[in-house]
């Protein structure tokens, strides 16, 4: 796998689909940009508008195909599926997807049996799940967005509170990327300060173990206040998912709490979870086994709870 000549395929080329598709097309990482949908003549003229700017950014191809355009795919993402509503949380979602993927998944398989399969439609740890059994892959090359986004939302949230890059902010979200996920304070850092450090020192003086826990509520209701007032998410996963895909592409072993199947994980087995892992041109090279104290294990047994009986719910 060679950056100079990857080739992403997307399926399901909607709000989120495109938006990617575009923020991937700036990024220059692919040569190659299939865009796989259900309604073709839609996939033809998102492709007409990006290609329209081609002029302004590297080379790349972009064009609309059926399946059969996962052939040679470096990294096959799906951002297919119903749309979450307004009310409706991620978990609601679960038949009505696991539906879509049951047609999804076997289609892609039939045409590419070596690309990294990126799940990103919602509730994406259940979906996770369901492609590594549905599609037959190795589970290191089944991976979701995870908690990529949510741990983003977070450090902004930290950042604009303590008045610092978010770059500086080191802070993990980890679990089920939805209503049970859970930040990881005992790692969070700024500056490689742990806040009970860095807090002491800082000149805003405020109750840091407040403001954080007010931070980490606005990130896991963010989504919804964002789908009431404009319908759907789509710019900040969009670029979420351009930086795991350069992780891949790049072979770069970047650690990202991405959602891969776990194996003996604080008493955690089979079940898709957003956890910090080394992401390379494999997919999941390995995942980091955080030491995390008896309350945030609690809460990390009970996230990966509520997803598997989630998954024991859905009909196959």
């Amino acid at each position: 796998m060679q950056v100079g000549r990857s080739k992403v395929a997307i399926v399901g080329p909607g709000n989120v689909g495109s938006t990617f598709a575009f923020a991937l097309m700036i990024s220059g990482l692919a040569r190659e940009i299939v865009l796989i949908g259900r309604n073709r003549e839609q996939a033809e003229g998102e492709c007409m508008d990006l290609n329209h700017g081609a002029s302004f950014v590297p080379p790349v191809h972009i064009y609309a195909a059926g399946y059969e355009g996962c052939k040679d795919a470096d990294v096959v993402v799906i951002t297919a599926g119903a749309r979450q509503q307004v009310g409706e949380t991620r978990l609601d979602l679960a038949q009505r997807n696991a539906d879509i993927f049951k047609t999804i998944i076997p289609q892609i398989v039939e045409y590419e049996g070596n690309a990294i399969l990126l799940v990103v439609s919602n509730p994406m740890d259940v979906l996770t799940y369901l492609t590594i059994k549905l599609s037959g892959f190795p589970p290191q090359r089944v991976i979701g967005s995870g908690t990529v986004l949510d741990s983003s939302r977070l450090r902004f949230l930290i950042s604009q509170h303590c008045r610092v890059d978010p770059r500086n902010v080191h802070a993990y979200i980890i679990g089920e990327h939805g209503d049970n996920e859970l930040p990881v304070w005992s790692h969070a850092s700024i500056g490689g300060m742990l806040f009970p450090q860095y807090c002491p020192e800082c000149k805003l003086q405020c109750d840091y173990k407040t403001e954080l826990g007010e931070n980490f509520e606005e990130v896991k209701n963010s989504a919804y206040k964002i789908i009431e007032v404009k319908g759907a998410t789509y710019y900040a996963v969009a670029l979420a998912l351009v930086r795991i895909v350069a992780a891949i592409l790049r072979d770069e072993n970047s650690v990202l709490p991405v959602s891969t199947l776990i194996d003996d994980y604080y008493s955690i087995n089979d079940v898709c979870l957003g956890i910090p892992s080394v992401v390379n041109r494999n997919g999941v090279e390995r995942i980091l086994k955080l030491d995390l104290p008896s309350a945030e294990q609690e809460q990390l047994r009970h996230s990966a709870q509520a997803l598997k009986e989630v998954i024991a719910g859905i009909k196959w």
